[in-house]
């Protein structure tokens, strides 16, 4: 009986090639994890974060923080925006003492407190709707900033308001298609020898940016994604996925990068 180490065991995913279209500074994590499963991993990046057009709301809001109750955070591109801006008007941590800090997910809190943030709220999901689950009886008379990205959901601000709160909302940041990657991901899908098993999405972003930048109709996208399967971070992003008419073929239980690479690996 041989006593060898099954490498099946230990990386789970060899042999699976696995498309990761995260943005290119925030693939590390996940891109690591998938190649200690074994996995040959591809990055093509969907998205890219860029700058707003203008700091000029963010810097008044921030201006203006002791004139806030709460701040929320969903995500890790809008602490790491708001606390360069503070470091540019030369605020530090204390002028956020007085504040509530509630943070989407587990990446966003780890990156407030990197930096030296205490959070106070995480909801159990890491959803808007679990946001608003947790804070919309503690909002009520209260005025809240929401720090997130250009385009995003307006599931909490609405619902915010609805339970009472004055919320103010200010983009620190914008996402856009990277155009250098149609062409590789064109390539990537056509070339058998590079085309993915599994292709992964973390946000709705990442799914509107993986369809325009396949360009194609949904009966040309069906066939071009043939046999490959979809992996969903969460229920928005499936929700999304299925909106283009792509399925969710896995789907993470805990909506994080390690929720979504145990999921990938089941199917290993």
């Amino acid at each position: 009986m041989s006593n060898q180490p099954d490498p099946k065991k230990n990386q789970p995913l060899r042999g699976m090639r696995i498309l990761v279209g995260r943005a290119r500074h925030q693939a590390g994590a996940l891109t690591a994890e998938l190649r200690q499963c074994g996995a040959d991993v591809i990055e093509i990046p969907f998205i890219e974060i860029r700058k707003p057009r203008s700091f000029q709301p963010l810097d008044a809001a921030l201006t203006s923080l002791d004139t806030y109750d709460w701040l929320i955070l969903t995500s890790a591109n809008g602490v790491e925006a708001m606390w360069e801006r503070m470091q540019k008007r030369r605020l530090t941590n204390s002028a956020l003492n007085h504040l509530h800090i509630a943070a989407i997910g587990p990446a966003t809190k780890k990156a407030i407190e990197q930096r030296g943030g205490k959070v106070d709220v995480v909801p159990k999901e890491y959803v808007a709707e679990s946001v608003v689950r947790s804070l919309k009886t503690k909002v009520k008379g209260k005025r809240v900033l929401l720090v997130r990205a250009k385009v995003a959901r307006d599931v909490i601000p609405q619902e915010l308001r609805k339970a009472g709160a004055h919320v103010d909302v200010v983009e620190a940041y914008e996402t856009v298609v990277p155009q250098s990657s149609r062409r590789r991901l064109q390539a990537a899908l056509k070339h058998a020898g590079k085309r993915p098993h599994v292709i992964t999405f973390t946000s709705s972003s990442t799914v509107r940016n993986f369809v325009e930048l396949l360009g194609l109709g949904k009966r040309g996208r069906r066939s071009s994604l043939a046999g490959i399967r979809m992996a969903s971070i969460g229920p928005v992003t499936s929700a999304t996925l299925r909106e283009f008419g792509l399925p969710v073929d896995i789907s993470a239980k805990k909506f994080t990068i390690p929720g979504l690479v145990q999921a990938v690996t089941r199917i290993g």
